[in-house]
């Protein structure tokens, strides 16, 4: 992979700046990535606010799971959004994002995801999007 230089100094600010982090796709099965990650990023201090349909209302990490980013409730300043859904069903997640999440400030697609279109509108509104990285693998270098 080519170094984009661009993109690592995003993900050293990232890195450094945000607290809370909704991880959309978030599996309470301990074996899948977006748990893994989530695990990563909760032991190194972050607050990860999970985002799961299918297990809304129970807990995941510890924390409330809700169905939508739009059911976190305002209290909680959601400064990221790292999303593991395949890529076609990334832009109404970006679209609910911006709509819902005022303290947001940058959108993370995981490995293997990318949607230009929604990256766009949210590089368009302010929001630095990183597309097919993963912070378990990026964050290390600047923590």
């Amino acid at each position: 992979m080519e170094v984009d230089f661009k993109d690592d100094e995003d993900i050293a600010r990232i890195a450094r700046g945000v607290k809370v982090i909704a991880v959309v796709g978030l599996s309470p099965n301990e074996a899948r990535p977006s748990w893994g990650v989530a695990r990563y990023l909760q032991a190194n201090g972050y607050r990860v606010i999970p985002i799961n349909p299918g297990q809304a209302g129970g807990k995941i990490l510890g924390e409330t799971v809700y169905a939508r980013l739009s059911d976190i409730p305002p209290m909680i300043p959601v400064q990221m959004v790292d999303i593991f859904r395949k890529s076609e069903a990334v832009g109404p997640i970006v679209d609910e994002a911006l709509a819902h999440l005022p303290h947001l400030n940058s959108i993370w697609l995981q490995l293997g995801i990318r949607n230009d279109a929604a990256a766009s509108r949210a590089e368009a509104r302010g929001i630095t999007v990183i597309q097919d990285r993963c912070p378990k693998i990026e964050f290390p270098r600047h923590l």
